[in-house]
């Protein structure tokens, strides 16, 4: 076939000068990642020779210069220069035996599938694409279900006439690019039939915060188009690597998209068409996690052979079940942030949710909100305003620039959103529905991306604080500094702080804000009434029972902070409610007493062996139990709180073994907390039952100083830093060291008070764990005490 078609198989990443990146990187995976198990459709490639012999044969370099220099001097706008060029490239036609030389390999192709004339997707590849520095999504076109000779032939002319778009035109200016030096070759691959079944992309870092561990997974029914176009909300799985690597299957989160639409072959001779899908497309998840793991590992062996984070197609094929992976490039925007730097942001006032959707980033911006329709409206546009529109498309660039965010009412990670917000450095809301209706014409708004993978629109241009840390000027300290953390979606913002771990994680906020229903609810429905039950089939949709989604929703929660900070411990505190905060859950009034002081009542250890809950404790630990061995999460503490008698404390251990928790199987350590003055008093005897400890200061102090915390009246008085609690704390921590315990401290006061950090560390505590955006505070706090013991 000459120097003009080349085989995947021929083809390795170095020919990039010759095929583009995105077909050099086929050729390369086809090569090198087969025995790795990744399976890539066959196809072949146009050279950019064929591009170029293509111009030459049609007299065309000439005429395309004479455009693009009216063009340079003004007298041709960009959509008037683009129309024509790609019109001179239209009108092309191929020399004899290029023509030949295309089509003889369609034809094998053909064969090679035992077909007569092979469904293929047909792809631009620009000799300047997917390189590390530069992202050139949707800027040359692709083409669907392209069939027979005649088709595959006009479609390589539109995919040559689409290196002159208007986007890629002005990329190409942009960026410095010689548009004559730049070519294009035609990647033709054989379709899968993901119309059939899902498609989607996959990224081996956290796009939105650089994690590296993990491997994220966006997937929709269908092509997948949609997903990459943003015009639909996809399912998304996330896996952590290292685990993956073991053996196990660290499946830490899933969530749900709506998947309303797919694309599929299209009928009356149009090659795909946009349709509904039904209810139960939508309640189905579009990969199991069996498919899940496989998929990801071949994701983190692409990435590990180019050694470079990777965004990543893949598409399943409806009629055989196999999974394929279609494209594979460099990810260009979090893989090259400097990692000594860390910047975050905090609101310092709320408002109203106005709508909320993917957060893309982890910025915070606040504006007047301009609603569009299209980028034809753009010159109602005023520079730092936020965009809120209903979808994006490369067409959107120029506003896109001059925002401050942006909010759109589809997409997910991959959407054409999410992808030039990244590169823009803009935060941006995507999946965001209803925004449009929620959010009026030049109200103002304040959209933050900063509480982890939910981005929240606020009515009004609220306040907030942005802060630079150079990590590299963070004292080194000898007692460990780790975190307290409670939402799973802010994990990984703090994965680049040298934090020692998590000294508390907290499972409330996971079974209040993800799981919302109470634990006894779903173990004993009967008891609730069957308009609770309706609320509750609705939440648990998709799973096999409501137990199910219990467990399964907190365990990938608790394994998604366990995977920011593996292999360093991270201790998770059973559920803490109160019996008022309980019966706020969906079911929970069927289950909780009534009490007076529900501070002082039916909570911590005491309800685990109690006939009121502990088919509800047995729930905590399945999943407990799940995140340690089926994921894997060996680093995984379980923690046991307000533990009043030496009684609670064996009962609560009991059940946790009959569960399959047993303190010393597997390595499991269970740690209690010092919040009650008997735990000080009988300090000796906790320490023969349990491995380690950590001190509450809040509850501690409250029982030693004998205020409610809660108490306005006496605010005042209440201070972790009074003599009686100092005294104490001291005291617990000596008697802990002597039954060779190590003592941690999960309370706000080291936070708070830097004096507090330094008498702890005089004290020889052995780990504070604080809020993380105080980190920087209180190491300097600790360095100082550490310098200065007396």
């Amino acid at each position: 076939m000459g120097s003009e078609i080349l085989w995947f198989g021929e083809v390795r990443r170095g020919d990039t000068a010759r095929v583009g990146g995105k077909n050099a990187s086929l050729g390369e995976m086809v090569a090198s990642l087969g025995e790795a198990g990744v399976v890539v459709p066959d196809g072949f490639a146009t050279t950019a020779e064929c591009y170029r012999r293509f111009l030459r044969h049609n007299e065309l370099e000439e005429r395309l210069e004479e455009v693009l220099g009216a063009l340079h001097r003004e007298e041709l706008s960009l959509g008037e220069a683009g129309s024509q060029l790609r019109e001179l490239v239209l009108s092309g036609e191929f020399p004899e035996d290029t023509k030949e030389s295309i089509l003889g390999a369609y034809r094998e192709l053909s064969d090679r599938y035992g077909e007569g004339e092979v469904d293929v997707a047909v792809r631009s590849s620009a000799t300047a694409e997917d390189l590390p520095e530069a992202s050139f999504a949707g800027q040359q076109e692709s083409f669907l279900n392209v069939k027979g000779e005649e088709e595959l032939l006009q479609t390589c002319r539109r995919c040559f006439a689409s290196l002159f778009t208007d986007r890629a035109i002005s990329y190409r200016e942009q960026k410095g690019f010689d548009h004559m030096s730049v070519a294009l070759s035609v990647g033709v691959q054989k379709m899968v039939r993901s119309d059939l079944s899902c498609a989607g992309v996959a990224f081996t870092l956290d796009p939105e915060t650089g994690f590296p561990d993990v491997v994220v997974i966006n997937g929709a029914w269908g092509l997948g188009e949609l997903v990459v176009q943003g015009t639909v909300s996809p399912d998304e799985f996330e896996v952590y690597v290292p685990l993956l690597r073991e053996g196990k299957r660290p499946v830490i989160s899933r969530k749900r998209g709506g998947k309303s639409e797919k694309m599929v072959y299209g009928g009356d001779g149009a090659a795909t068409e946009v349709v509904e899908t039904s209810r139960e497309e939508q309640d189905r998840w579009v990969l199991t996690d069996e498919e899940v793991v496989r998929l990801a590992g071949w994701c983190a062996a692409i990435e590990e052979h180019y050694g470079c984070p990777m965004d990543i197609e893949w598409a399943k094929d409806g009629e055989s079940g196999e999974l394929f992976v279609v494209q594979a490039r460099p990810e260009t925007v979090e893989s090259r942030k400097a990692a000594g730097q860390l910047t975050t942001y905090r609101l310092e006032e709320t408002s109203e949710v106005l709508v909320s959707g993917t957060s893309i980033g982890t910025a915070i911006a606040a504006g007047k909100a301009c609603l569009l329709e299209s980028p034809e409206e753009a010159e109602r546009f005023e520079d730092g305003a936020i965009l809120v529109t209903r979808v994006t498309h490369p067409d959107w660039v120029p506003v896109m620039k001059r925002a401050a965010g942006i909010v759109t009412e589809l997409g997910g990670r991959t959407s054409h959103a999410a992808i030039v917000s990244r590169e823009l450095g803009v935060p941006a809301v995507v999946g965001a529905r209803g925004a449009m209706d929620a959010v009026k014409e030049g109200q103002g708004i304040t959209l933050s991306c900063a509480g982890g993978d939910q981005g929240k629109v606020f009515d009004g241009e609220l306040s907030f604080r942005r802060e630079e840390m150079d990590l590299s000027e963070l004292p080194e300290v000898k007692t460990p500094v780790m975190a307290n953390m409670a939402n799973p979606a802010a994990a990984f913002q703090w994965w680049r702080l040298p934090m020692a771990g998590v000294g508390l994680a907290r499972m409330e906020f996971i079974i209040e804000h993800l799981i919302k229903v109470h634990p006894m609810a779903v173990a004993s429905p009967s008891a609730v009434s069957e308009e609770v039950r309706e609320e509750i089939e609705a939440l648990t949709r998709g799973y096999s029972d409501g137990r199910e989604y219990f467990v399964d929703r907190l365990s990938r929660g608790i394994a998604r902070i366990a995977a920011a900070f593996y292999p360093r411990p991270v201790v998770v505190r059973t559920s803490d409610f109160k019996t008022n905060e309980y019966a706020r859950l969906l079911g929970g009034e069927e289950f909780e007493p009534k009490e007076e002081n529900p501070m002082l009542g039916f909570r911590g250890a005491s309800r685990y062996d109690s006939d009121l809950y502990r088919e509800g404790f047995a729930l905590e630990c399945a999943a407990l139990k799940r995140v340690r061995e089926e994921m894997g999460f060996s680093n995984v503490i379980v923690m046991l709180p307000f533990v009043r008698t030496l009684g609670e404390a064996d009962g609560a251990l009991a059940v946790m073994a009959r569960n399959g928790l047993k303190r010393g199987e597997e390595g499991l350590k269970v740690y209690m907390m010092c919040e009650i003055p008997s735990n000080v008093v009988l300090a000796a005897e906790f320490a023969e039952r349990f491995d380690g400890f950590s001190i509450g200061s809040n509850d501690l102090t409250q029982l030693v100083l004998g205020i409610d915390r809660d108490s306005s009246l006496l605010s005042a008085s209440f201070d972790e830093r009074d003599p009686a609690v100092e005294r104490t704390i001291e005291g617990f921590i000596e008697a802990a060291h002597r039954a060779g315990r190590p003592v941690g401290i999960c309370g706000q006061a080291p936070g708070d008070h830097p004096e507090t950090a330094a008498f702890l560390v005089r004290c020889g505590i052995d780990s504070l764990s604080i809020n993380p955006d105080g980190y920087a505070q209180v190491v300097a706090a600790v360095s100082q005490a550490e310098k200065s013991p007396s």
